[in-house]
C-alpha cells in the first residue's frame, strides 16, 4: 500500500468506531443475498444475535487503526486463521467476501466513499487476504500431513453419548471410515457440521476437545443452550442433545485453535473455568496427569450448583490420585451441611486463593463467558501476575478485549 492509501484507510477509523456494526450488518445482508450458499459456512445463530457483525466490525476497526503496522495484530490474525481452517475457508472465499465488503463500504458511506478511498480499502483487503491465505495454507498442510490428518469435512460416528450433568453431554466421536484420528494440542477444538432441516442448511459449530489426545476418538462435551426471548435456543447444541443418538453421524473438520497448553514448559499450571468453559482445560488436565508431568496443577472451577457441574467426580478422583493436583470449586450457593475442603460459596474469586494456591511463576489458562474471563484477567493483574502468563479463550466470535 502507498502512504496515501494508508492515510485514507486510517482516516476511516472514526467512522468505523461510530458505524462499524451498521457497515458489517449491511455487508452480511448483501453477501447472503448474492451468495446464499455461504449460509452453509457461517453460524446463522451468531448472525441472528448480532455477535458476528460485532466481531467483524471490531476486526475491521483494528485493522484500520493499525494499518501502519499490521504486525501488532499477529495474534488476532492467527486466531482467525485457525477458525477459518476449521470452517474449510479457502482462497476463493476471500474474493467473494472482498467484493461484497468493498461494495458495502461504498453503499454505506455514499458520497464519502470516493474512488480513491475504495481503491485504498480494496488494496488493504487484498494484502490482508493474501496474508490470511498464506497462513491458512500452512495450517491445512500441517493438518493433512500428520498421521490420521485430513482437510475439509470427515464423517464421524457417535459411539457413546454420556450425560455429564443436567446440562452437559459428552459425545465420543470415531471416524466412520475406521481410520485413526490426528493428535491435537490440549486446548484445541473441532468444528462439527450438521444439516438442519428447519433451516435447509448445513451449520457448523466449534466445540473444544474435552479429553487428552488418544489417536482413536475425539470427545466433545456440549452444553444444551436454553433460549430466552432475546436469544433463541442453541440450534446445534439442542439438535445434538435431542436428535443425534448413538450410531448417528456428524461431520468434523480437523482440530484447530491456538489456545493451547505449553506442554514443553516446567512451570506450574492454574486452570480457571466457568461452566462449560472447563472443556478445553479438561483436555489440558488429562494430558498433564496422563503424561506423568511433575508440574503443579491448580484446578479452579465455578458452577451454579452440583447438578449442573459436569465432570465433578472425574476431576475429584484425579486430584485424589495425583498429589500435584489441587482443586477449588465455587458454587453460587453451598448446600447446608458439613464444610467441604476446597469448596466456596459465590463466583470464582482468585484473590481469595492467593497464597498457597496461586503461584506467581505459574501459567494461567482461563475459559468461560466473556464477563467471567474479564474478571479473572483483571483480578490476576491486580495480584501482580504478568500479562504474558495469562492465556484465555472466548467461545464464539471474538468480541472481548481486556
Amino acid at each position: 500500500m502507498t502512504t496515501e492509501q494508508k492515510a485514507l484507510v486510517a482516516a476511516t477509523v472514526s467512522t468505523l468506531r461510530a458505524h462499524g456494526v451498521a457497515l458489517t450488518t449491511h455487508f452480511y445482508r448483501r453477501l447472503f443475498e448474492h451468495n446464499p450458499e455461504l449460509k452453509n459456512v457461517f453460524n446463522m445463530g451468531n448472525q441472528q444475535n448480532g455477535k458476528q457483525q460485532t466481531a467483524l466490525a471490531l476486526a475491521v476497526l483494528a485493522y484500520a487503526e493499525n494499518i501502519e503496522d499490521p504486525s501488532v495484530l499477529v495474534h488476532a490474525v492467527t486466531k482467525i486463521g485457525h477458525k477459518h481452517v476449521s470452517l474449510d475457508i479457502r482462497p476463493e472465499h476471500y474474493a467473494i467476501v472482498g467484493r461484497h465488503l468493498i461494495a458495502s463500504i461504498g453503499e454505506v458511506l455514499g458520497e464519502a466513499a470516493t474512488p480513491a478511498l475504495l481503491d485504498a480499502w480494496a488494496t488493504a483487503y487484498g494484502e490482508l487476504a493474501g496474508l490470511m491465505s498464506g497462513l491458512e495454507s500452512g495450517l491445512y498442510q500441517n493438518a493433512a500431513n500428520q498421521a490420521g490428518g485430513w482437510t475439509g469435512w470427515r464423517p464421524f460416528t457417535v459411539r457413546q453419548k454420556v450425560a455429564e450433568s443436567d446440562e452437559i453431554t459428552s459425545f465420543y466421536l470415531y471416524p466412520t471410515d475406521g481410520g485413526r484420528v490426528a493428535d491435537f494440542q490440549p486446548g484445541q477444538y473441532v468444528s462439527l457440521r450438521l444439516f438442519l432441516p428447519e433451516l435447509n442448511l448445513f451449520q457448523p459449530r466449534q466445540y473444544s476437545l474435552s479429553s487428552a489426545p488418544n489417536g482413536a476418538y475425539y470427545r466433545i462435551s456440549v452444553k444444551k443452550e436454553a433460549g430466552n426471548p432475546q436469544h433463541p435456543n442453541g440450534m446445534i447444541s439442542n439438535y445434538l442433545h435431542d436428535f443425534v443418538a448413538e450410531g448417528g453421524v456428524v461431520e468434523l473438520a480437523a482440530p484447530a485453535g491456538d489456545f493451547t497448553l505449553a506442554t514443553g514448559k516446567p512451570t506450574p499450571v492454574v486452570l480457571v473455568s466457568g461452566g462449560v468453559g472447563q472443556t478445553p482445560l479438561l483436555s489440558m488436565l488429562e494430558h498433564l496427569v496422563g503424561t506423568d508431568s511433575r508440574r503443579e496443577v491448580v484446578w479452579v472451577h465455578g458452577s451454579r450448583n452440583p447438578q449442573v457441574h459436569a465432570f465433578r467426580e472425574p476431576v475429584a478422583q484425579l486430584a485424589a490420585r495425583h498429589a500435584q493436583v489441587q482443586q477449588h470449586i465455587f458454587y453460587d450457593t453451598l448446600a447446608p451441611g458439613p464444610e467441604q475442603a476446597g469448596h466456596y460459596a459465590g463466583i470464582v474469586d482468585l484473590a481469595s486463593l492467593h497464597g498457597g494456591s496461586l503461584l506467581p511463576e505459574a501459567d494461567y489458562y482461563i475459559c468461560g463467558p466473556a464477563p467471567f474471563i474479564r474478571k479473572q484477567v483483571l483480578d490476576l493483574a491486580a495480584l501482580g501476575v504478568p500479562r504474558e502468563a495469562v492465556h484465555y479463550e472466548e467461545f464464539g466470535p471474538a468480541t472481548l478485549s481486556v
